[in-house]
């Protein structure tokens, strides 16, 4: 596995756990931060290389700060 994919994965991890822990579904985050249903499923999977407003968008969806989703990235 490439290096690119490995922190996918590991961003999307980061995104389900922050979700997890505001009992978040991926289709409640999609509908809280603007994003397509499709799109979040994508994310959640590691198969989308994310682009800065999409994180932010994640963000403001999960109610935290960019920088503090970024602390879910192990």
């Amino acid at each position: 596995m490439e290096k690119k994919e490995m922190n996918q994965l590991k961003f999307a991890k980061a995104i389900l756990k922050a979700a997890e822990e505001k009992n978040l579904s991926l289709r409640k985050l999609s509908a809280a931060s603007g994003l397509e249903f499709s799109q979040v499923q994508r994310i959640a999977k590691g198969k989308v290389n994310l682009a800065l407003s999409t994180i932010i968008s994640l963000a403001e969806g999960l109610e935290i700060t960019p920088s503090e989703l970024f602390q879910y990235y192990e």
